[in-house]
């Protein structure tokens, strides 16, 4: 056996091992149910100083918070290269509809299975694994290696890694390369890496009318009727053309909701909830303000009144190519002989949170076919693979060459 092959073997299995004592850990959000502390005691032995960062409301005890956050590093100098996942998972729903049980890692038809197996414990496996080889084959490496850990990317994300970088930022404690671990990949591993993502602005919508019967709408004012015209135009909008990196900002309403439950009465309230996912080509001002003169011209006639509660879940970033980029297309390329292509598309990641920081930000890790699906799963050939990629990356941004 060839040394490239005996180095895929021992990633592999070192890589299966981790995830499955990580997936057998129910670490629904925010609970990370001790996930974290295997991490902690597998990078302690690699030379990492790690700390745990709790935000949020305090338990019964007044032990800790709610939210559990690691921060790992080994190193004190530049570049500082920092994998960020999280361990958390997403809720099962009714587990006798799953093949396997889902928090019963199963190796089955070339397949690991699992809640969590591809979003994105293996990932998290990989990382260290890779970690851990590569400060084994060069201790006094160039820069330092960070691991940001959540338990909190799944749920709310409001005591996650936005109050981890918060708090790294006022220490002045700067990443340099940021490795989102999250599933990227398409078709085959590594064929897709995200190198930004578009910024993601919510609004919920309340149009106030009046009360009243059907048979006599001169007597009251319906919401839904007031709404209309003016939901025409927005949903009939154009936003931008979008740019060579972004697809055109669109605009997505997920919820409408009126009415008392009676076909007789006209209802007072409708309550809409929508979204904007936007590229850089517009700001998150300019959506709000084209949103509000639409309304203002639709509602200067009525009765009605209106009102917009906005959410800026993320800005759009973009990580040009350059060092990290070329890292990861030279690793990939290296281990599977893929081409891979960069993309900013699908929906948002913690990459959102570090990116206005300064750091260079990718997302990367193995394929997103079933993500939050019952039988989530994810290919066994890959996870040996990734940590090899991991381990490229590594190399690629701190060794001398």
């Amino acid at each position: 056996m060839s040394n490239t092959n005996k180095q895929a073997v021992t990633h592999q299995q070192a890589t299966i091992d981790l995830s499955i004592t990580l997936l057998e850990r129910p670490s629904v959000t925010p609970d990370d149910d001790g996930c974290q502390d295997i991490l902690s005691e597998r990078l302690t032995q690699a030379g990492f100083d790690c700390e745990f960062m709790y935000f949020g409301d305090r338990d019964k005890t007044g032990e800790h918070a709610e939210v559990k956050n690691l921060w790992a590093r080994r190193g004190n100098t530049d570049p500082v290269i920092c994998f960020a996942g999280h361990t958390d998972v997403v809720p099962t729903g009714d587990e006798n509809n799953w093949t396997y049980p889902p928090f019963t890692p199963t190796l089955a038809d070339g397949y690991l299975w699992a809640r969590g197996a591809a979003d994105m414990k293996t990932g998290i496996a990989a990382f260290t694994v890779a970690a851990e080889r590569f400060v084994a084959n060069h201790p006094e490496h160039n820069g330092s290696i960070a691991f940001l850990i959540t338990s909190d990317e799944e749920g709310p994300s409001i005591n996650g890694t936005v109050k981890v970088i918060e708090a790294l930022e006022a220490r002045q404690e700067k990443i340099t390369y940021c490795l989102v671990g999250e599933p990227s990949s398409t078709e085959t591993l590594g064929d897709i890496i995200k190198n930004g993502r578009r910024g993601s602005l919510g609004a919920v919508l309340t149009v106030t009318g009046k009360q009243g019967h059907v048979a006599y709408p001169h007597l009251a004012c319906n919401p839904i009727h007031a709404a209309l015209p003016a939901l025409a135009q927005l949903t009939a909008a154009t936003w931008d053309a979008g740019n060579e990196y972004f697809p055109a900002t669109s605009l997505q309403i997920s919820n409408i909701n009126s009415g008392t439950g009676a076909t007789n009465v006209i209802p007072e309230t409708l309550e809409m909830v929508f979204n904007f996912r936007f590229s850089t080509e517009t700001t998150e001002d300019e959506l709000k303000a084209k949103t509000h003169a639409i309304f203002d011209k639709h509602f200067a006639d009525s009765k009605a009144e209106y009102a917009i509660n906005w959410k800026l879940s993320g800005q759009p970033f973009l990580t040009p190519e350059g060092k990290l980029v070329s890292a990861c297309q030279q690793a990939i390329k290296s281990v599977t002989g893929t081409d891979t292509t960069l993309s900013t598309s699908g929906g948002t990641s913690d990459g959102r949170f570090i990116a206005p920081t300064g750091a260079q930000v990718v997302e990367l890790g193995v394929r997103n076919a079933t993500i939050h699906q019952v039988d989530e799963k994810v290919e066994i050939d890959d996870l040996g693979k990734l940590a090899q990629i991991y381990e490229g990356i590594l190399e690629g941004l701190l060794l001398d060459k």
